[in-house]
């Protein structure tokens, strides 16, 4: 996923002849590199705690929070007081815009489930059964679909329940399935008109939403590539993660 970022920002900036800056002596990046030290255990602290359960990923976030606060105004002294009520001012807003979408977005799901609308789509899934490709490719299309009218949490928490005993009964990797699924899901975050993310970067930018949205095409693009990709080609997911069950 990272790669098909990578090669659709390098068409993007021939396409927009964005020109880099120089590039840094050896002497500048290990001066930044000790710079930034404290900053990148950041990363090492979130990674390490989650792997081996000392906190979960909620608790994570508050450690990273804490820790990063701790360095900005200790360390790195670049926060006072002053400054510190304008970031939690400006945390706040950006939380709140987060908020009434998840609200939203809950009560679309409360709608869609009432309607029992899951169940009537899942039985359009009945005649790809006998084949695997056919039902993934039914179904990423079906969490397209829904994905740009719900955010990612009430997405998975409805959907999940009535998918996966089709995925079973097809015979398909419970493992497999959920790393599409889930991909497919982090996708429409930013995926119009919900799309939490791009309304939190319409929001912190002060762009409009039209605006960062085909900004945002090309990636998009690219993270869809892959997961077809991988629908087609299991052995992308199913691979790697036999050798880490072994």
């Amino acid at each position: 996923m990272g790669l098909s970022i990578a090669i659709a920002w390098y068409f993007v900036s021939k396409k927009e002849n964005i020109t880099p800056p120089p590039k840094a002596s050896w002497a500048e990046r290990m001066s930044a590199l000790r710079q930034a030290t404290w900053a990148l255990v950041l990363p090492v602290i979130v990674i390490v705690g989650l792997k081996f359960g000392v906190f979960t990923p909620t608790e994570a976030a508050v450690v990273a929070a804490v820790y990063a606060l701790f360095v900005s105004t200790v360390i790195y002294r670049e926060l006072n007081l002053h400054q510190l009520h304008e970031v939690f001012v400006s945390a706040a807003k950006t939380t709140a815009v987060i908020m009434f979408l998840v609200a939203a977005a809950m009560v679309s799901a409360w709608l869609i489930t009432v309607a029992d609308i899951p169940s009537k789509m899942i039985s359009l899934l009945e005649p790809f059964m006998g084949n695997q490709t056919l039902l993934l490719l039914a179904i990423m299309f079906l969490v397209i679909a829904v994905g740009t009218a719900m955010d990612m949490t009430p997405t998975i928490l409805i959907m999940t329940p009535v998918l996966m005993p089709v995925v079973k009964a097809a015979g398909i990797d419970p493992v497999y399935f959920g790393v599409l699924f889930i991909m497919n899901n982090a996708i429409g975050l930013i995926t119009p008109p919900v799309g939490t993310v791009l309304n939190v970067v319409a929001g912190v930018g002060r762009m409009k939403m039209d605006e960062v949205t085909r900004g945002v095409l090309p990636f998009m693009g690219a993270q869809f590539a892959v997961m077809f990709l991988m629908v087609f080609f299991p052995s992308i997911v199913t691979g790697p993660a036999r050798w880490f069950a072994n």
